[in-house]
């Protein structure tokens, strides 16, 4: 198989992941509600947060046991079928004499754990392919871009068939992922140290700290748009859960579409101002979405931002790639994963308890300006390190 049709294949796997994923976003006030939650943001927030929880801990195993074996397909299999066993058990949930909330969120870590072999090790894949690494994570990026995009308006119809049926399709996806892996071709790198720590590799280059503190900030304002996001659009402007899907695909859909170009253009002209330029604005275009007057306003500030998302991430993907030794990216993408997953709790647990306590207003202007100081502490030392620009080869 060419490099051009794994890197297809392989962004697929990612997609599907996401896809499933993101098909409960839309409408998770409803289906926390049908697995037995009583409060709404409370209970939205704790449900998402465990899914992610298990994300931190459990992408350190996987992807330190795909590099001892030498192989990452097979645990790929294993992560999609458990995880599509996660999605199934949490459907069948409220009709059986144990269901509870709190079984419910015993059942999503389980999920979540599975889920993140399948998802951190085909991104991982993709970075084992040779040639250019902004292309490669242009790929990337744009899989979670569609997963995202088509994720967020599917679930919303999905939800008005009923509220269980998310988790019901979620779990049929991973399942065709479980069934197409075993196709992939293995490029997965030999002779990689056992047991090592997916953070060993900042002691020996500290550089990459840089794609790990902005993969954190990203998933922060990725956490808090999944939740709070999701219930402004709910309650503020009133909209159900299709139409909530929708306008959450008027961010997505730019994010996926413009992934590849940008990352391709992160290869020419370095990492630096796709990333800390791209954060900055893209903070300001957060901000305008919590603040703008009308859904309409909200709507277009969304698409900014899925443009300027789509500037940062493929950059800030490669920087990884760039930094990291060939032996050494199963665990440093599991690197980038955990403090990804972490951003995302932080904007989960952030954004809900600012959005209770203070208003969603107040919670857009704290994770915007979140994004906006780090944006400005961190561009000296880009200055300094950024090793993007530079002619990379491909087929």
């Amino acid at each position: 198989m060419s490099r051009t049709r794994s890197r297809v294949a392989l962004a697929g796997v990612v997609y599907a992941a996401l896809l499933a994923q993101v098909l409960l976003y839309p409408g998770v006030d409803a289906l926390v509600a049908t697995l037995g939650a009583e409060t709404e943001i409370d209970a939205s927030m704790w449900f998402l947060t465990a899914e992610f929880a298990a994300f931190v801990v459990f992408a350190v195993p996987w992807g330190i046991a795909s590099d001892a074996a030498g192989r990452r397909v097979p645990f790929v299999v294993a992560g999609s079928l458990l995880g599509a066993v996660g999605y199934f058990l949490l459907a069948v949930l409220p009709t059986t004499p144990f269901a509870s909330f709190e079984l419910a969120l015993a059942l999503r870590v389980f999920q979540g754990a599975a889920t993140i072999g399948a998802f951190s090790l085909a991104m991982t894949m993709l970075v084992d392919l040779e040639g250019s690494q902004g292309r490669n994570m242009g790929a990337t990026g744009i899989a979670i871009g569609l997963g995202t995009a088509t994720g967020a308006p599917l679930g919303g119809l999905f939800y008005e068939i009923g509220p269980r049926v998310p988790l019901y399709a979620a779990g049929i996806v991973l399942v065709c992922v479980a069934v197409g892996a075993p196709f992939l071709v293995d490029r997965a790198p030999t002779g990689s140290e056992r047991r090592r720590s997916p953070f060993a590799g900042l002691r020996r280059t500290p550089s990459l700290a840089l794609p790990y503190v902005f993969g954190f900030a990203d998933r922060v304002t990725a956490g808090f748009l999944s939740l709070v996001g999701t219930l402004y659009f709910r309650t503020v402007f009133g909209l159900s859960p299709s139409a909530t899907g929708l306008t959450l695909a008027f961010f997505f859909a730019p994010f996926a579409l413009l992934q590849y170009p940008f990352g391709v253009v992160s290869d020419r002209i370095g990492r630096t101002i796709p990333i800390v330029v791209g954060s900055a604005l893209y903070s300001g275009a957060l901000v305008l979405v919590g603040t703008a007057p009308t859904l309409r306003g909200a709507q277009a500030a969304m698409v900014l931002l899925g443009v300027l998302g789509a500037l940062m991430v493929p950059a800030t993907l490669a920087l990884v790639t760039d930094l990291a030794a060939p032996t050494e990216r199963g665990v440093a993408v599991a690197g980038f994963n955990i403090v990804g997953s972490l951003g995302f709790l932080a904007g989960l647990l952030v954004g809900g308890f600012a959005a209770d306590a203070y208003g969603y207003g107040t919670a857009f202007l704290l994770v915007g300006g979140l994004e906006f100081a780090l944006a400005a502490a961190t561009l000296p030392v880009f200055l300094r390190v950024d090793v993007g620009r530079r002619g990379n080869g491909d087929a």
